[in-house]
Formats: structure tokens, C-alpha cells, sequence
């Protein structure tokens, strides 16, 4: 007979995107994951699996509720403009009080994991992918409303706002002065007039 699980699987994950996304992949050790999830390691394996399995689950946890979270954000902004201002803010600030340096955990694995790992290259891939539906429909929006220009490409567009996004997420890791990204966002998002 199987033994109920004696821990909370989503608060042991939670646990688990935190260090990763503090640390990284490869600098993120198994004791530092059992630690912080509060469990023993052949818990871990028995729910999980091993390391690359569990983050790959965390990975696909943190994209979801990125997107979700992005998606919400934009579409609760009083125009379209404000929800990309809104959007590219977030990154800068750390999006629901997190820090900044530790940047988008899907962006950093893109960086770490996705050159090297087919798994995660798809996942990174996935979630662009979804990142510029979400924007595209954003600006596709503010065509429809007038709030921008008829000639606006929204393909061409969300995939240049995407890329910005992604070079600014990186650069957020490097901890730039305030003025220095608050200009570049005022440049980036002149794509709209």
C-alpha cells in the first residue's frame, strides 16, 4: 500500500523554483533543495524524481504563472501602452516584490540550461513564444481601439518587444542604475507611437 505524502507537494515545489531561481540549475545542490522543501531526499526522488526532473516541473509551474500573471497585469491597465509600460516596469522592479537581479527564472534558463539541454531549450522556447501571443494580442488590441497607429505591424512588434524584454531581464541581473533602464524603456516602448 502506498503511504500518503507527508508534505505539501506545492509548497515543496515553491520552495524548490525559489532556489533554483536564486541559484541557478547547476549551483542549486540537492541538500539545498531537501532543505529548503523541508523534506528527505528519497521523498524528493520518490515525488519528483531527481534534479532535472523537479526542474523541469518547476519550470513549467513558473512559466504558467508568469504568462498568468503578464496576461492579468496587462489586461487590468487602463490602455494598451500602459499595459507594455506596465509589463516592462515589472521587470525592472521584480515582478510581484521579487528582487530584480534574480531576473525571469524561464530567461535565466534560457541563458544556463537551453543551450545545452533539449528539454529546456523547448520549454524557454515555449514560453517566448507565449510571451509574444500575449503581447501581440495587446497590441492587436490597440489597433482595434485606435490607441495605436493602423500601420503598426503587431507581429514584427511583439517579437521586438519580446527580445527587449529578454535583454532586459538579463541586464536587470547585472544591477544597472534606475535611470539607465527606465531611459531604455521609454526608448523601447517609442515603437508604439
Amino acid at each position: 500500500m502506498v503511504r500518503p505524502r507527508e508534505f505539501d507537494e506545492q509548497q515543496a515545489l515553491a520552495a524548490a523554483m525559489h532556489v533554483f531561481w536564486e541559484q541557478g540549475y547547476e549551483a542549486t545542490s540537492m541538500s539545498d533543495l531537501t532543505t529548503r522543501m523541508g523534506i528527505q531526499r528519497p521523498s524528493l526522488y520518490a515525488a519528483f524524481g531527481g534534479k532535472k526532473e523537479l526542474f523541469e516541473t518547476v519550470l513549467h509551474k513558473y512559466a504558467d504563472m508568469s504568462l498568468s500573471f503578464i496576461d492579468k497585469r496587462m489586461q487590468n491597465a487602463v490602455s494598451v501602452k500602459e499595459a507594455l509600460r506596465l509589463y516592462f516596469q515589472g521587470i525592472i522592479e521584480g515582478v510581484g516584490g521579487s528582487n530584480p537581479d534574480l531576473g525571469c527564472l524561464c530567461m535565466n534558463t534560457m541563458v544556463e540550461l537551453a543551450p545545452h539541454d533539449e528539454i529546456f531549450a523547448h520549454i524557454t522556447k515555449d514560453f517566448q513564444l507565449k510571451l509574444t501571443e500575449l503581447i501581440q494580442q495587446t497590441l492587436e488590441k490597440g489597433i482595434r481601439t485606435g490607441e495605436l497607429s493602423p500601420s503598426l505591424n503587431p507581429v514584427a512588434v511583439s517579437r521586438l518587444l519580446t527580445i527587449s524584454a529578454i535583454g532586459l531581464s538579463v541586464t536587470m541581473k547585472s544591477r544597472p542604475e534606475r535611470s539607465y533602464v527606465d531611459s531604455v524603456v521609454t526608448e523601447i516602448l517609442t515603437v508604439l507611437e
